[in-house]
């Protein structure tokens, strides 16, 4: 049953739950990554293998600020300048498919001592490579639906949770490595599910775009690990290795 409208601020509810998005977010890459790129120098973890890792760590983290700096000036109500800082994220999120997927390419010819242990570089090369596509798909359909917010914001948060399963992976708890896929990538299929119930009994209503964009993402998690383990792809991936320097 639908919710009295009138007993629930909607826009109030929207801009807390991306503000604790843009705190949740970057708290969660930092405790992923802060051995082997954030605070590697107080771990002394291993030096990044090349100038690509570099790079690729750069513009992901210049996304992580250009999603705080986003909802930030929606929370400040100013759209204009929002929507101007949003064209700069397409060239953003281009440099980020691109660097990501070279990156993801050399890892797997040269795996680095990060790499996940017991797990064939190839064969793990198809998680990274999933994590770019679903990206792009993503944020494709969210500039696409940039004039129609409810779509939009909708897809945004969704990017988010996209590229949270490989922070969570490298949590440094034992027990995230003895779950592997079943947490780090039943985590943020859990959220999804459970801001895909919320959005609709807050709203009364199912958006079939997130609904979409919802079962695309999560399905993708099982996809990518059953393709991992094929003859087929274990042939383009080394077919892709080949061409990395």
């Amino acid at each position: 049953m639908a919710t009295n409208p009138d007993s629930f601020n909607w826009r109030d509810y929207d801009r807390r739950l991306f503000a604790a998005v843009a705190l949740i977010f970057p708290l969660t890459v930092l405790l992923g990554f802060a051995r082997t790129y954030y605070l590697k120098l107080a771990f002394g973890t291993a030096p990044l293998p090349s100038t690509l890792v570099h790079v690729h760590g750069a513009l992901m983290t210049t996304w992580v600020a250009f999603f705080i700096a986003q909802v930030w000036l929606i929370r400040s109500k100013n759209h204009r300048t929002h929507m101007k800082f949003g064209m700069l994220g397409i060239g953003l999120a281009v440099a980020m498919i691109i660097v990501g997927f070279l990156t993801a390419v050399a890892a797997a010819k040269n795996p680095s001592p990060s790499a996940p242990p017991g797990i064939p570089p190839l064969s793990f090369l198809a998680i990274p490579m999933f994590d770019m596509v679903m990206f792009a798909g993503l944020f494709g359909a969210a500039i696409y639906y940039r004039n129609r917010p409810a779509e939009h914001k909708r897809l945004m948060l969704l990017t988010v949770i996209n590229f949270s399963a490989a922070a969570i992976a490298r949590f440094p708890f034992d027990f995230v490595a003895s779950a592997g896929p079943l947490f780090f990538f039943g985590v943020p299929a859990l959220v999804t599910i459970i801001l895909l119930a919320l959005d609709t009994w807050k709203n009364g209503k199912l958006n079939t775009t997130f609904l979409i964009a919802s079962i695309a993402l999560i399905a993708s998690y099982p996809i990518r690990m059953m393709l991992a383990g094929t003859g087929a792809w274990m042939a383009f991936a080394g077919w892709l290795t080949g061409w990395a320097a």
